[in-house]
């Protein structure tokens, strides 16, 4: 069973994941903060392919993706280094990137890759659902990798059910229709979002993402789906403290306020 569908099988609420950028803070650090983040209980891990437009970043992802590009990342290094990885972690593994770097490495070829590394999902956020339906899931469910797709409030009804009938693993509920970025709570507006979405009786786990970095986020985010993705505030420990275990600290206590 592929390990996102394994996590979401034994654990049903309260999900935790992280996002941070490969090659950042500092070039070669990616899978030392892997281990790091799994060995501390973290649930699932999402980790950035750095690219120079990251269109659905907001400023603090956006200058992660800038230095790790500076430090040398690339998907050739990144599967490079990830390699062995499965050698002592368990936890899911997500790749969120987007298509441009991945088309320059050839889809089919990032999809072996991914499988060769035990990489378990993918996250393209430019990715349109109709190329996705009929070329990229193919290809992808030849590997066994998962292609998570995003839903904003924007989403129609129609297409919400639509990625819910024809993806796998888990939906990723994007906050809010804007950038990534911490955020002090979720107003109504998104709480009725959160609302909608799970009055309508999906098939698979909702993951909510983009915002979340206190206490009030982290349990909207818990109540109204299977757990939280936080990015954007770990990236900016990572940043302040160039130790992913120091970050980790400083983003639990965090998340107590």
């Amino acid at each position: 069973m592929n390990r996102i569908n394994k996590l979401f099988n034994e654990k049903k609420q309260n999900i935790l994941s992280l996002y941070f950028c490969a090659g950042h803070p500092t070039a070669g650090s990616t899978a030392d903060i892997i281990r790091t983040l799994a060995a501390r209980g973290i649930d699932m891990l999402e980790i950035g392919i750095p690219f120079s437009d990251p269109m659905a970043d907001g400023p603090v992802i956006q200058d992660a993706a800038t230095k790790a590009l500076r430090n040398g990342m690339s998907l050739h290094r990144l599967f490079e280094e990830l390699k062995d990885i499965r050698q002592d972690v368990e936890i899911p593994l997500i790749l969120m990137g987007y298509l441009n770097p991945i088309f320059h490495y050839g889809f089919e070829a990032f999809c072996q890759s991914c499988a060769d590394c035990g990489i378990d999902g993918v996250i393209i956020p430019d990715l349109p659902f109709r190329d996705y339906m009929e070329t990229f899931k193919p290809i992808a469910d030849r590997h066994g990798l998962k292609i998570i797709m995003l839903i904003t409030p924007e989403t129609s009804e129609e297409r919400i059910r639509l990625i819910d009938r024809h993806t796998d693993g888990f939906i990723y509920m994007v906050s809010s229709a804007a950038t990534t970025g911490a955020q002090k709570e979720f107003d109504r507006t998104k709480q009725a979002y959160f609302d909608r979405v799970n009055q309508m009786g999906l098939t698979h786990p909702r993951m909510i993402g983009f915002g979340i970095s206190n206490r009030q986020t982290l349990e909207s985010a818990q109540k109204h789906a299977a757990g939280a993705i936080i990015g954007s505030r770990f990236v900016a420990l990572l940043d302040q403290y160039g130790s992913a275990t120091e970050a980790l600290d400083k983003l639990l206590d965090d998340l107590k306020k």
